[in-house]
């Protein structure tokens, strides 16, 4: 069954979920309002309530969000057996060098492994607003 979770206490067992290797989706909009999903990698801080995705800057999810008229609503998703978790919130795209890096030592400390070298790479930063889970996370 699907719950909210609180994003001011969402418990140990959902952001332990967040840190732990897992293939992600992430669901952007196009212009004509379809979803486009896509599988990423995602770094999530619960403190920041900051969703990041590395990617290179001519790939279809970025142009979504930046030809986005209005915020752009995305959605980030995992899912391991019958655990499952969502973030949804608006994407901003960070090109700076600093931002890059940062978001590529998250994504080697969750995934374990470095990325390959881009010299294309951005950084979707999502910023959290809701988040849902299968009711498997206890509260915190």
């Amino acid at each position: 069954m699907a719950k909210r979770i609180d994003l001011d206490h969402p418990g140990a067992d959902f952001l332990t979920f967040w840190q732990e290797r897992h293939l992600c989706t992430l669901t952007t909009l196009r212009p004509d309002g379809t979803p486009h999903v896509v599988p990423v990698g995602v770094t999530y801080d619960a403190e920041q309530r900051v969703a990041r995705v590395i990617t290179n800057k001519t790939s279809r999810k970025v142009a979504h969000i930046l030809e986005s008229t209005t915020p752009a609503r995305v959605a980030v998703c995992q899912v391991d057996g019958r655990r499952w978790a969502t973030l949804e919130g608006t994407a901003t795209i960070r090109t700076s060098t600093e931002d890059v890096a940062d978001a590529e030592r998250r994504y080697a400390e969750r995934y374990t492994r470095v990325p390959r070298p881009n010299p294309d790479r951005v950084v979707i930063e999502i910023t959290v607003g809701r988040a849902t889970g299968n009711g498997v996370f206890a509260a915190g």
